[in-house]
């Protein structure tokens, strides 16, 4: 058994009890590429997406499924969609040989969690696919301030490659311990780091203006995110100190202020950002869409277009919708970006950057059209 023990998160002192199904799925015994999968944390969103993804994955089979505090339920029973791919298989108690030797395990725990079962695995598993932020940040001392506990697994988080192919595609090569990127920071990146990389604007302050359909969450039984909370309602939250505030700065390089907000829809995330023209060559929508268009050209699941992105033509797909604009009036650039927060912002992503890590068809199991209408 795993000693997760009892974890300090937020400053109290909480059980994480992990539980476990086991079982054969058929393989294609013609093939030589079949991975062996474990997913712990697999009753969650992002859980139950990744067992959407890895059912029509031509490599990946899932082996073993693991589920907080869901001993004894079975998969059907909390997701009636999963009937027909993992029939009436109940989760039972955890033991952590049976994760031994798998060439795949995707990890969807709390942070604090993730970063104390990375050290256990190393060395036992082939590749390590972490959805928490327990190693995107290269900065450990941000960890104290923005989620409320220590980084004490240095080793690890220098060995993380951040996991967004668009930005880390060679890195990713071979990678044994992926850190799959906040779902929030994917669609930022996504529509202003090309703009950075380029020199176009200034990196003093730029600002992040997002809205998440509620799985954004994470499944929780809170008032917060209670359907008489969430419907016909629309608010932000997190202001100022964001969590994902550190990981934006890092990965588009320029000083960013956040505000997310809160959608009443299940998936999805929109955000535009505002930034201010570095130089005269930024001022002209020729040029913003230009340096996207560039950045993106190659690209199998980020499309630059001309319109207004939204989230709906994302939906259940591994795409990123992206445009710009400059505004003469008030001298400021205006990017845009639309993902499902789910999928491209965070199982789709995990399984792009394993794609590549393993070598194969980047876009295998992932679809690149959005369910609609």
């Amino acid at each position: 058994m795993l000693p997760l023990g009892v974890l300090s998160i937020l400053g109290n002192r909480i059980s994480i009890r992990i539980s476990v199904y086991s079982f054969a799925m058929s393989v294609n015994t013609n093939s030589g590429l079949n991975k062996s999968v474990g997913i712990v944390g697999a009753s969650g969103f992002t859980g139950a997406e990744l067992l959407r993804i890895v059912d029509r994955h031509p490599v990946l089979a899932a082996q073993v499924l693991q589920a907080a505090s869901q001993a004894g339920q079975r998969v059907e029973d909390l997701y009636p969609s999963m009937t027909a791919a993992y029939g009436s298989v109940s989760f039972t108690e955890f033991d952590l040989d049976e994760l031994d030797g798998l060439d795949v395990v995707f990890l969807g725990l709390p942070h604090e969690a993730s970063m104390e079962i990375v050290p256990s695995l190393s060395g036992r598993v082939g590749h390590i696919v972490d959805l928490s932020a327990a190693f995107r940040l290269t900065d450990s001392s941000q960890y104290p301030v923005y989620y409320g506990f220590d980084h004490d697994q240095p080793e690890a988080l220098s060995a993380a490659v951040y996991g967004l192919p668009e930005f880390y595609r060679d890195e990713l090569v071979d990678a044994s311990l992926i850190a799959t990127p906040g779902c929030y920071v994917t669609a930022a990146i996504l529509a202003v780091r090309p703009l950075v990389d380029a020199g176009l604007i200034s990196i003093d302050t730029v600002i992040v203006d997002a809205a998440s359909g509620v799985t954004g969450a994470g499944r929780k039984e809170d008032l917060a995110y209670s359907f008489t909370t969430v419907d016909e309602n629309f608010t932000a939250y997190g202001l100022l100190h964001h969590r994902h505030t550190p990981e934006m700065e890092q990965e588009i390089g320029a000083r960013v202020l956040f505000t997310p907000h809160l959608l009443p829809m299940n998936r999805g995330i929109l955000a535009t950002c505002y930034s201010s023209p570095a130089s005269d060559a930024a001022r002209s929508p020729e040029a913003v869409l230009a340096t996207l268009r560039a950045q993106y050209a190659d690209e199998p699941f980020v499309k630059v277009i001309e319109g207004i992105p939204g989230t709906k033509a994302t939906l259940g797909s591994n795409l990123a919708l992206v445009t710009g604009r400059y505004d003469e009036r008030t001298d400021t650039i205006i990017t845009i970006s639309a993902i499902d927060n789910l999928t491209k912002g965070a199982s789709g992503g995990a399984v792009q950057a394993l794609n590549v890590a393993l070598g194969i068809d980047e876009a295998s199991g992932l679809d690149r059209i959005g369910v609609a209408p």
